[in-house]
């Protein structure tokens, strides 16, 4: 489904459970509310399944998702929320279309690269629109192994997994969850962290998210990118991605690559900056979906104190685990 298409099928959402008029004629969803605030239950977004924290819209029709049918030529591009994910579309979509910028800016990237188990009625269906593609599929999904439908391991599907220091997460999905019109907003960063922490954000623990997928890693089916990997050398990673989907490393699609997906291109593309989304579902008035991009940015954001609380959690959290993160280059 082409974008412009899909903004039309946006806009026609209008009163569906408390959605109501607000601000300047923006629709914005009764569950924008305040993280703590009393609502009734039908306006409550997240529900724990399975162990994790998700959208309840998305777990509604979950037997679509667990029953989804792999393909041998798959890839998926798995990650926790705000670790590089689009960055990584991008570039495999790049890898797939052999350098074709043209062929890149030709539908927005929720479109090239459906997100898996995203669904929002019939205005938003990632299963669907993966069904409707045509091979190889690249698949995009936020979840722990444990939730991945059986059918990509039973087909050996290649996997790519990005992952991001912890505390540059928490920063990115504060902003991230405040752009999400019908999601409950933070009251405060220090309590958006204090909520990461104890795994009460969509798609629950960072640490089990990340651990789960550290000790899938062994199969060589599957890569481990780090976002910070990538920030300081990308011509490295983007050779190693392109090396891992079994395609050949020319200087001429690396150049294309690199300069296609630097920070500043995808920021300004509307095919890979979000803006093409409907104001109604997710504003760019708050913050954009591309913000800084960067290592690091944890340090304007985290008191001494809440630092010093993050870090013991952290190694409670993390002691029994080899993986390491930098959290500053």
């Amino acid at each position: 489904m082409k974008t412009e298409n899909l903004a039309k099928i946006f806009s026609t959402l209008h009163i569906k459970k408390g959605w109501q008029s607000h601000r300047e004629g923006q629709l914005v969803g009764s569950s924008h509310l305040e993280m703590g605030t009393s609502r009734p239950e039908d306006y409550e977004i997240f529900a724990e399944f399975r162990g994790v924290l998700m959208d309840k819209r998305f777990t509604k029709y979950w037997d679509d998702v667990e029953t989804f049918l792999a393909r041998p030529d798959d890839i998926v591009i798995a990650t926790y929320p705000k670790s590089g994910t689009t960055w990584v579309s991008e570039i495999v979509y790049m890898i797939y279309k052999e350098g074709d910028v043209e062929k890149c800016k030709e539908d927005a990237i929720f479109n090239r690269v459906p997100h898996l188990e995203c669904r929002y009625e019939e205005l938003i269906n990632g299963v669907r629109q993966l069904k409707e593609k045509e091979s190889p599929r690249i698949v995009k999904t936020h979840l722990p192994p444990k939730l991945l439908p059986a059918s990509f391991w039973e087909k050996n599907c290649k996997m790519i997994y990005i992952c991001r220091n912890a505390k540059d997460v928490v920063v990115s999905y504060y902003h991230f969850i405040q752009m999400i019109v019908s999601y409950p907003n933070p009251e405060s960063f220090s309590e958006f962290a204090e909520k990461f922490m104890q795994g009460q954000v969509l798609y629950g623990s960072w640490y089990d998210h990340v651990k789960s997928w550290w000790k899938k890693s062994k199969n060589s089916r599957i890569l481990f990118v780090f976002y910070e990997d990538m920030i300081e050398d990308i011509r490295r990673e983007v050779i190693k991605l392109i090396e891992f989907l079994g395609k050949k490393p020319s200087e001429e699609l690396i150049d294309k690559i690199i300069q296609h997906t630097s920070f500043q291109e995808m920021r300004n593309n509307p095919s890979t900056n979000y803006t093409t989304m409907p104001e109604d579902m997710m504003t760019h008035k708050v913050s954009p979906f591309m913000r800084k991009g960067i290592v690091g940015d944890w340090k304007n954001h985290f008191t001494v104190a809440l630092r010093e609380k993050f870090d013991e959690h952290y190694e409670q959290q993390m002691k029994e685990c080899t993986l390491k993160f930098r959290e500053e280059l």
